[in-house]
């Protein structure tokens, strides 16, 4: 246990280090992955030879992976950014050594906004503020969009609160079919 926390301490300082020597600008580039609503991987254009830069999306919270609609927000988070080119602008590095920023399209699309006005998150609350996409999320709650159609619908942070983090996913066999 004591071995995995120093390797995430230093997986964190890396990463750190990774996003001091990015230039001060929005970082671009094609994202690779999307692991669930608000995490995705971007391989940047400036450093393409790079091991591609896990990314949460600050301003949203989406449900977890384990929880009712996590499955949903991470599709809908994949058909809308996966194998497009995008810009973030960065806010740092989280505990969990994920560059934190937005999400945009090329087009200027923010797609923080979108997953909320599409209720397949919410806006992150901070210190009992309604969060940045709160327009968005109120929109989504009178049209029932999404994870709003349930009216007993848990926030991620209580359901994160009662149940603890998800398990990460096995990882997949390669040489597996299928």
């Amino acid at each position: 246990m004591a071995v995995a926390h120093v390797r995430g301490g230093l997986r964190a300082a890396f990463a750190a280090l990774a996003l001091l020597a990015l230039p001060a600008h929005a970082l671009t580039g094609i994202v690779t992955h999307v692991s669930d609503g608000d995490t995705i991987w971007l391989r940047p254009d400036d450093a393409p030879q790079r091991k591609p830069l896990k990314l949460r999306v600050v301003g949203i919270d989406a449900p977890e992976r384990c929880q009712p609609g996590g499955a949903e927000a991470t599709a809908a988070l994949k058909a809308y950014v996966l194998k497009r080119h995008v810009s973030v602008p960065t806010r740092g590095v989280d505990a969990h050594g994920r560059v934190l920023g937005g999400l945009f399209l090329d087009d200027g699309s923010d797609v923080a906004a979108w997953m909320v006005a599409n209720g397949h998150a919410w806006s992150a609350r901070w210190h009992r503020q309604p969060g940045p996409y709160a327009a968005q999320e109120r929109a989504a709650r009178e049209r029932r969009a999404g994870l709003f159609a349930d009216a007993a619908a848990i926030e991620p942070w209580v359901f994160r609160k009662a149940h603890g983090p998800c398990e990460a996913p096995p990882l997949r066999n390669s040489s597996s079919s299928g």
